[in-house]
Parts: structure tokens; C-alpha cells; sequence
């Protein structure tokens, strides 16, 4: 069985530990879970879904993945185009077919859209307007498309979303290019299912190319949005620690 090695967390901006430009309210766990396979995360996840009760602590799984595809609900084979060494993998969330790999931040937000009073289109759009904060950090402008879930800069895309809702509670989640190397597998298919779609990074961009360096950003708003109150801890979540 593939086991998951434990990853110190993120450190959070300090104006964010000191309570600042922020009205938190929900307390939210935030795990990293540093570079892991697919599969194990995503069976992690459904566990802890399944497992929660309304008194159950929302959660943030940060990861980094090794290299896979994975194809949605929705997903056609046909859009996967030259997988090649990269295993594809058939999954329960909504959308098409995208990919995880080095140098590209997942976020998993493990939430009570019921305790948080939000629904599940605020909750897309709360994303997605967290990473494009994100990304004005850095002084880059990006948008959100109509039918299209996800963020792009100019005609290209540089963060995925794809979720599911279970009981009113969230699972799944987004996926943010960084480094160069996350986005050259998208060649080899139809990224969310449209074909000749263009992939960026941050670094291509002018941002960073270390995860660790957006990490703590992301969670900001991240936490921003939801109104969370974040407090890291070290260990694995209980579904993986079993592992």
C-alpha cells in the first residue's frame, strides 16, 4: 500500500497570525502534506467526507502531486491524447480531464458549505476569486470565465477547479500552475476538455517558482474568503495516518 510521509506545514504572513485585515469566524485545520501520490489523497479525502459530522473541524489539504491525469464525472477518453508514462485516473469530481504534478500548488478545502452559509456557486466563485487575489500580489491581472470554471491570464489558463459536494460538504478542489515544469503534460490532452487550450505558470508570468513562496498567500485568501480562522497542524489526517 502507498504510504503518505508526514511534511511540516506552511507558515501563514505574519499580519495574517496577528489577526489582521481579516473577520474569521469558522476554525479550519490546515494540513501540508508535501509531494504524494494521487490516489492515496483522493481516498483520504472521500474517508473524511464520509467520516465528518456537523461538528467536524472544516479542513485545508495542501499537496503537491506526483504526475497524473484525471478525468472527471464528465471526462471523454478522447481528450486525453498521449497520457504516455502518466497514469489516468477516473475520479468523482465534476469537469473534464486536467493534471496534477511537480511544481504545481492543490489546494483540497474539506468544507461545511451548510456551517458556512454558502452555496455551491459562491463557493466556485470564492475560489476562484482567492486565487486571483493571489495572483495581484504579484501585480498580474487575471479573470474568471462564464462557463468555464477556473482562472485564466489572457487566453491562458493558470488555475483549475474541480469539486464535489457531498452532503453539503466539500471535497475535491483547485489546481494552481507555479513552476514552468507543471504545465508542458498539458500537451498531451485537451485540457478541461478544450482543445488547444494554452496552460501557464506564475513563473511564466513573473512570479515565483516556489510553491512555498505562494503557499502562505493562497491560504490568506483562501481564509479571506471563507471567513476561516487557520491553525496548522503537522500531523496527517487521521484516514492517512491509518494508511
Amino acid at each position: 500500500m502507498t504510504t503518505i510521509q508526514e511534511q511540516p506545514p506552511p507558515s501563514l504572513p505574519l499580519r495574517y497570525a496577528q489577526g489582521e485585515e481579516h473577520c474569521a469566524s469558522h476554525d479550519a485545520i490546515v494540513r501540508d502534506l508535501g509531494r504524494q501520490p494521487y490516489e492515496p489523497v483522493w481516498r483520504a479525502m472521500q474517508a473524511f467526507t464520509d467520516a465528518r459530522t456537523e461538528s467536524t473541524d472544516d479542513e485545508l489539504w495542501l499537496v503537491e502531486h506526483e504526475p497524473v491525469f484525471t478525468l472527471g464525472q464528465a471526462g471523454k477518453p478522447e481528450h486525453v491524447l498521449m497520457p504516455g508514462e502518466i497514469p489516468v485516473i477516473h475520479v468523482d469530481r465534476g469537469g473534464q480531464v486536467t493534471y496534477h504534478g511537480p511544481g504545481q500548488i492543490v489546494v483540497y478545502p474539506l468544507l461545511d458549505l451548510k456551517r458556512l452559509k454558502i452555496g455551491v456557486r459562491d463557493y466556485v466563485c470564492k475560489i476562484e476569486q482567492a486565487i486571483i487575489d493571489t495572483l495581484g500580489e504579484w501585480n498580474i491581472d487575471a479573470m474568471r470565465r462564464e462557463g468555464a470554471p477556473g482562472v485564466y491570464v489572457g487566453d491562458a489558463k493558470i488555475a483549475a477547479l474541480g469539486i464535489r459536494v457531498r452532503r453539503g460538504c466539500t471535497f475535491h478542489g483547485l489546481a494552481f500552475n507555479i513552476a514552468p515544469e507543471s504545465t508542458a503534460p498539458f500537451l498531451r490532452i485537451n485540457p478541461c476538455g478544450y482543445e488547444g487550450l494554452q496552460v501557464v505558470a506564475l513563473q511564466d508570468l513573473g512570479g515565483p517558482s516556489s510553491l512555498e513562496a505562494v503557499k502562505p498567500v493562497l491560504l490568506l485568501q483562501l481564509a479571506r474568503q471563507f471567513g476561516l480562522s487557520p491553525r496548522r497542524d503537522a500531523a496527517l489526517p487521521d484516514v492517512l495516518a491509518a494508511a
